[in-house]
């Protein structure tokens, strides 16, 4: 009980102790909180002050430069976190590769080390693009001041413009070279790699048109045999948003409003030299227009009359092209009538029960805004009259935003800038805009040569010199020499394409030719002098007016190959033929109703008589028709040639006069190969005929080859003849084919579409024809200019 005792009192001790022991910590704590709380002061680091501020290392940069930059005033008092900003600033100056800030009582010592100026730049292992390109892409330049962060954007910018050729595989590395006087030389490593190709485009998604078809509206195309001379079958990423946006213009103007890309990705192929691109698409359905209605809100507009200004009619497939002109026509003939500020709205509903959309076009009041001025700048060598005449407005007209972006197109339609941006800004008052045009001048000029080659006539050289904006002016002037084996001939030709500042193109040929024909037995020469004059009738067609003085004579060979007709005819030496004439042209295709067809026609008469020594009326006359079908896959083609000769001379014609057909248009012959001839003694000389008629149908289609052969095939069907020699000279001959017989020819082509020029192999046979007719089973065709 005792030792209880003791213990007890012992912990109570102890307890009392511990107590004590507590209560005077709690007592300092408490303390310091208060002394901290009274006197903030002591809780901070400790303040700078500097009176004095030395720079030391820099070399080129001025001292008081570097100290500016660092922003300390002297004397003034700044924290440990402002003396880093300090540092901070002056690092970012990209001028220094280090710095240091060394606080030395009242003196701030900044020690720096300067980057190196670049004394050159120079580029190694490029082949594909030359130095000259490569300088434009880069910031870096020598007597800079060469910054590593800077070199390394430069770097990618290069690697960047190799990947827009296809080489996404380039590796560009920055190096450099000390020299003295803290200069470096600056290098760009290029290891170009090889061009990454793609080997196949396909399409998921696609049921209404092939592969094969959409294939044919991209822009990316798959590697093919000729793929050393083809740039569009390599991978470049931005050429792929392209052809997203070409995909979907391509649907929605044949009717497929509601057609999407839902992703385009592209994979490398398993060797990494190439890449499979596949376009995931949804087609929807194809609608169509259903009723179209015109609404007014402006009293002085009738509905009806602009209502039958459409084109458009119920149950043609939709296009938005179409929708936007009509919108073009009702807002034309509300500036013809004097209406100003009309604005076409199309309300359009969709009935997806008939799969139809129905489109109102609403007449209203746009806002009354006027053209306060045109600014052109830019144009360097085009004078502002040639581009100011692409607008339908001047300075004080209403201000219509359809033609402002209409004159923008046909600025760059002339093909005289590489750019051309318009735009419309407000003017000095809130009704009045400023047009500004800002365009890029480009290379008019043209140095062509050409080659060709035919079964008759063998390879032909053409060189040819052309300026499209003569003297800034927009004027065309252009000379041309071609020669084959035995043929030469020049023309030297101008084109002004506003006369008198209206919509009237001038044009004025000379030419001068000599021939030693491979199917005649004489010699000919052609010397002529052609003005005409081209305007606008109608939307889709134009008439030509001309005059055409020509002297044309025929030449006997040595020794005398020739018949007596023909032998008549040369005799009959030089002969001028002054004439006037007209061509009326209509095009359906101008107005894009129908992407898929279209129809030409043309229809021309020259009468001779206006002096000279011949006397005659020409007439020829053609109309083309064009379709695709089956999922436009299919091309079918049917073409009508005709010709007439009226001779009305007191002298006899000739054969040169007379009409002689062409491969161009009768095929399954030799030039001249058909209608009536001469055929006394040895002789075969075909003399052409005053008649002629000429019907081709054709249809080209897919042969099922890779497409990127770039083969096709294709079946024709050709009727034709040539006949009656009326008014001709034909003492002493034996002739032969005057009364004239259909000509039956089928065929099979290969068409070959090749980076050097389209190819045309035709394989004939005549089904129908004359016992003295000449024959050609095989034609091959070759036209290129680079």
């Amino acid at each position: 009980m005792e030792i209880g005792k003791i213990a007890g009192t012992f912990c109570a001790t102890r307890s009392a102790k511990a107590n004590i022991w507590y209560a005077s910590s709690l007592t300092l704590f408490l303390a310091i909180v208060t002394v901290f709380a009274v006197f903030p002061s002591l809780a901070t680091a400790q303040d700078f002050r500097f009176n004095t501020v030395v720079v030391e290392g820099n070399q080129r940069i001025q001292t008081g430069t570097i100290v500016t930059q660092a922003g300390i005033a002297p004397g003034q008092s700044i924290s440990a976190g402002e003396l880093n900003d300090a540092s901070q600033r002056i690092r970012e100056s990209g001028l220094f590769e280090r710095v240091e800030l060394d606080p030395r009582g009242s003196t701030l010592v900044i020690r720096v080390v300067e980057f190196p100026t670049i004394n050159r730049i120079n580029f190694e292992g490029n082949r594909r693009i030359d130095d000259e390109a490569l300088a434009t892409f880069i910031s870096s330049a020598p007597r800079r001041v060469f910054n590593p962060s800077v070199a390394e954007r430069d770097a990618a910018t290069i690697a960047e413009a190799y990947s827009q050729q296809g080489r996404i595989a380039a590796n560009v590395t920055p190096r450099i070279i000390r020299r003295s006087e803290n200069r470096v030389d600056l290098i760009f490593e290029i290891a170009e790699g090889d061009t990454t190709e793609v080997e196949r485009v396909s399409f998921v998604g696609n049921r209404v048109y092939s592969d094969r078809r959409l294939r044919r509206v991209l822009e990316t195309k798959q590697a093919g045999i000729l793929r050393a001379f083809v740039r569009s079958d390599t991978f470049i990423e931005d050429r792929i948003e392209f052809d997203k946006q070409v995909l979907r213009d391509f649907y929605l103007s044949r009717g497929y409003v509601d057609f999407r890309t839902l992703s385009a990705n592209a994979e490398l192929t398993r060797e990494r030299d190439g890449f499979f691109v596949v376009f995931n698409v949804q087609e929807g359905q194809q609608f169509k227009f259903g009723q179209i209605t015109t609404v007014s809100e402006i009293p002085e507009a009738d509905a009806d009359e602009f209502q039958d200004a459409l084109r458009i009619r119920p149950g043609v497939v939709y296009s938005p092209m179409l929708v936007d002109n009509s919108i073009a026509r009702q807002e034309r003939l509300a500036i013809q009538q004097g209406i100003d500020f009309l604005r076409v709205e199309p309300r359009i509903t969709r009935n997806d029960r008939d799969l139809t959309l129905d489109v109102e076009f609403v007449l209203t009041r746009g806002p009354r805004v006027f053209v306060e001025r045109i600014d052109i700048e830019g144009n360097t060598t085009t004078l502002d009259r040639v581009v100011r005449r692409q607008f339908r407005i001047v300075e004080g007209d209403p201000f219509n935003p359809r033609e402002i972006r209409e004159s923008a197109e046909r600025i760059r339609a002339l093909g005289f800038f590489s750019n051309a941006d318009v735009e419309a800004r407000e003017g000095s008052a809130p009704d009045q805009v400023i047009i500004d045009v800002d365009v890029e001048e480009q290379p008019t000029g043209q140095l062509n040569i050409g080659g060709s080659y035919s079964v008759n006539d063998g390879f032909g050289v053409l060189l040819g010199l052309r300026e499209n904006n003569f003297l800034g002016r927009g004027q065309r002037f252009e000379f041309n020499w071609s020669g084959a084996e035995d043929s030469a001939q020049y023309t030297l030709g101008f084109t002004e394409p506003n006369l008198l500042g209206r919509d009237l193109r001038f044009d004025i040929d000379l030419g001068y030719s000599e021939a030693e024909s491979s199917f005649a037995t004489y010699d000919s020469e052609r010397l002529f002098f052609q003005p005409s004059l081209t305007f606008p009738i109608a939307e889709n067609s134009n008439l030509q007016v001309r005059y055409t003085a020509e002297e044309s004579e025929m030449l006997a060979r040595d020794p005398v190959e020739n018949g007596p007709v023909v032998g008549n005819e040369i005799a009959q030496g030089a002969q001028l033929a002054s004439s006037l004439g007209y061509t009326y042209t209509f095009d359906s295709r101008l107005s894009g109703l129908n992407p898929n067809a279209g129809v030409l026609f043309s229809f021309g008469q020259d009468f001779a008589g206006l002096g000279g020594d011949s006397k005659y009326i020409k007439t020829t006359a053609r109309a083309i028709a064009q379709t695709r079908v089956f999922n436009e896959e299919v091309t079918l083609r049917a073409t009508f040639e005709a010709g007439s000769l009226n001779w009305r001379g007191d002298n006899a014609s000739r054969t040169t006069d007379r009409f002689l057909l062409s491969t161009n248009i009768m095929r399954g012959f030799e030039p001249g190969g058909i209608g009536p001839r001469d055929i006394s003694g040895t002789t075969n000389d075909p003399l052409g005929g005053n008649l002629y008629a000429v019907a081709k149908f054709e249809a080209e289609f897919p042969l099922g080859l890779p497409e990127e052969l770039g083969i096709r095939g294709g079946l024709f069907y050709d009727i034709g003849n040539l006949w009656n020699l009326d008014d001709a000279n034909l003492t002493g001959g034996n002739i032969v084919g005057e009364g004239g017989s259909a000509r039956h020819v089928i065929g099979f082509s290969v068409f070959w579409t090749t980076p050097i020029g389209p190819l045309r192999f035709n394989f004939t046979n005549a089904l129908s024809k004359e016992d003295f007719d000449e024959e050609q089973t095989f034609d091959f065709t070759l036209s290129t200019t680079f």
